[in-house]
């Protein structure tokens, strides 16, 4: 069986009086995630997108993650989705830590929530860690009309057909954050879109993000800075990983070999980040799983982790193999005990190696 999760969900108020759902998760020192777009902090722990990233986040650290506003647990109905909340939704989770410092992590848009708040409040963040991050919304940094033209057609797109049982749109927009997921990874995506936000809500902070601009204040950092971009990256040009890092006092930029904008657990490209990511801040690297790549596995054993590592959940993989989904629970946890792992995403390494030994 997987690892398991234990997570406790709050509900902490933003300054406005917004209901704002925070999720944390293990134990050690702390990591705040910034929210960015796509956010249901409960229904993350079944998603074969997130359920590896909390696990992976909150194996050896206090790992703290919130819905934004009007989406995933928290308050829906909400009439200001500005940028300006966004960061003030951001304080008031960042007030509920009870450690002096943690470390700050902004995905996409967080990227720039992030940057907001280690500028007023450097003595809380230990180190800002910037993932496939950008300074200037495609709004912002549109140079063109057709520039323009295009961010205002995927706003109106996403407020047509969000959350639709649409295979074109549902293709199209999935193909933006993971061109490389599995048939399953897509499918979860899609039904993440209906639980997330409402299309008003979604076109709404779309329309908010592509107005981000915080260029002008990013030469004031004076955290230690990790930037991580892929190379591949569709939904946010890896220039701008290159721009953040160029403005950024002593930043460190590392270049992933990746075409998705979130990071999945059977590419090479996840194993990098996380060893830059432990590297950085102190902590003991991932150990490498290569050696036991030797435990002895049956024939059936290795289908099942193989069909794993593509990002199937149990019940994709026993429909694949015509077994119930007992039976697969039951070799998985025979797989991990035979592996000497905790975790699916830690059983995919074993499968991968570690790509920073290569």
């Amino acid at each position: 069986m997987a690892m398991m999760l234990r997570q406790t969900i709050r509900l902490s108020k933003s300054r406005d009086g917004t209901a704002i759902a925070v999720a944390s998760c293990g134990a050690g020192p702390v990591i705040l995630k910034a929210a960015h777009w796509l956010s249901h902090v409960d229904h993350d722990l079944e998603s074969p997108v997130w359920r590896p990233w909390v696990e992976a986040l909150s194996a050896n650290h206090r790992y703290v993650r919130y819905d934004p506003r009007g989406c995933g647990l928290s308050e829906r109905y909400v009439e200001d989705l500005s940028v300006a909340r966004w960061y003030e939704d951001l304080e008031a989770v960042a007030d509920t830590i009870d450690t002096p410092q943690f470390i700050l992590l902004g995905l996409s848009q967080g990227g720039a929530l992030a940057i907001n708040y280690a500028l007023h409040y450097p003595e809380r963040v230990s180190h800002l860690i910037l993932m496939n991050a950008y300074s200037q919304g495609a709004w912002t940094r549109a140079k063109t009309d057709a520039e323009r033209l295009e961010c205002e057609t995927l706003v109106n797109f996403v407020r047509i057909g969000w959350g639709r049982e649409n295979p074109a749109f549902c293709e199209f927009f999935t193909n933006l954050f993971i061109p490389g997921g599995t048939a399953e990874q897509h499918r979860w995506w899609g039904e993440l879109e209906r639980l997330t936000a409402s299309p008003e809500v979604a076109s709404q902070l779309l329309y908010e993000m592509h107005r981000i601009d915080v260029l002008d204040l990013v030469g004031q950092l004076t955290v230690p800075t990790l930037i991580l971009h892929c190379r591949g990256d569709v939904r946010v040009p890896f220039g701008e990983g290159l721009k953040l890092a160029a403005a950024i006092p002593h930043a460190e930029f590392v270049a992933l070999d990746s075409r998705n904008h979130v990071l999945l657990p059977s590419e090479p490209a996840w194993r990098v980040f996380f060893d830059h990511l432990a590297r950085f801040t102190g902590q003991a690297p991932a150990r490498s799983l290569n050696g036991l790549r030797q435990a002895t596995l049956t024939p059936a054993e290795e289908a099942v982790l193989r069909l794993m590592a593509e990002g199937l959940d149990n019940r994709a993989i026993a429909e694949r193999l015509n077994k119930s989904e007992k039976t697969v629970r039951n070799q998985l946890s025979t797989i991990f005990d035979k592996l000497g792992v905790r975790s699916r995403a830690e059983a995919i390494v074993s499968v991968l190696g570690n790509p920073g030994q290569h």
